[in-house]
């Protein structure tokens, strides 16, 4: 055992801590990381959101047209149609539009689904015969305003147990210094891509909310693959201090890290680029979430672990 000790620590005092230096630059970091979460609560409560029919409730026609007519062209119609509330947005290149229509009041849900009905043939006849050619119907979707609440609800409530579970988790697995570091890194790249969608006034629905939950799991796997790195070299390296253990397990995880998350960032960039509607609404949230979680596993959830640390030895000390 003592032969063993020896060559430990013979071995610890030989090796650097990694080719990068990444705490001596964890400062700006972490300023940045609260300005860039803080800025985004401050958005997301006074913008909010540009919420999809499954949470704001109406009704979403995707329909093709045979000729080249602008966004335009279609508003005014919906003007003529008696929807001057109604958005239109293009999508891609082939004369494809998404015509969102607020939701139809009725006395019972029978009366409500009767006048949808109603308002989407007259509206899908109405563009035959004011634009002269084909129109394909591609799609429709109705969500009553209380179905709406009601999933919005349970995708907060979705987050916060995942959160709360995982906050859990890591403290039984590791300590409890490393899982107030884990649950900010999570928060702060759910709420920093949040800010993002209100920030370009991207519609925010279900898939959106299903993008958010994967990158809270890709985001805890590339923190947890550290922290079992720090693990593993803190009873390796007994006689080194812990930001230097951190910083080396860092660079030991860093090649991992960079090549997973290229890897992951082509096949959403295909899928972005070569999907439309629900699959590319979540790549897109996908893509932005991957970068800010591949950079807080990094620069936020390591860096706390040493926070949180000084403030155990802090309170140990004053005990």
């Amino acid at each position: 055992m003592g032969k063993q000790t020896k060559q430990r620590a013979s071995r610890s005092s030989k090796i650097d801590t990694g080719k990068i230096d990444f705490l001596s630059v964890s400062k700006p970091f972490a300023i940045l990381s609260v300005i860039l979460t803080f800025a985004s609560l401050v958005l997301i409560a006074v913008k909010g959101f540009h919420y999809g029919i499954d949470f704001a409730g109406g009704t979403v026609i995707q329909v093709q047209l045979s000729k080249n007519v602008s966004s335009n062209d279609i508003r005014q119609f919906m003007k003529e149609m008696g929807q001057p509330n109604a958005t239109v947005q293009a999508i891609g290149d082939n004369h494809e539009f998404l015509i969102r229509i607020e939701n139809v009041k009725g006395a019972s849900d029978k009366e409500v689904t009767k006048k949808t009905n109603a308002m989407i043939k007259k509206i899908t006849e109405g563009l035959k015969s004011h634009f002269k050619g084909e129109v394909v119907l591609r799609r429709v979707d109705s969500v009553g305003p209380q179905i709406g609440a009601e999933l919005k609800r349970n995708g907060i409530l979705a987050a916060f147990y995942c959160l709360l579970m995982i906050l859990i988790y890591v403290g039984l697995r590791f300590d409890y210094k490393y899982a107030p570091g884990a649950v900010f890194c999570l928060f702060h790249d759910a709420i920093i891509t949040l800010g993002i969608f209100s920030l370009i006034n991207h519609e925010v629905n279900v898939q959106t909310m299903a993008a958010i939950l994967t990158i809270i799991g890709y985001s805890l796997n590339d923190t947890i693959i550290t922290f079992d790195r720090i693990r593993e070299n803190i009873s390796l390296y007994r006689d080194w201090p812990l930001d230097k253990i951190v910083n080396r397990s860092i660079n030991d995880v860093l090649s991992r890290t960079i090549l997973t998350s290229l890897t992951t960032l082509m096949a959403v960039a295909a899928m972005y680029f070569f999907a439309d509607g629900v699959i590319q609404d979540f790549s897109f949230a996908l893509g932005i979430g991957i970068i800010i979680g591949t950079y807080s596993s990094i620069y936020v959830a390591s860096p706390l672990v040493l926070f949180v640390d000084k403030l155990q030895q802090a309170h140990k000390k004053a005990a």
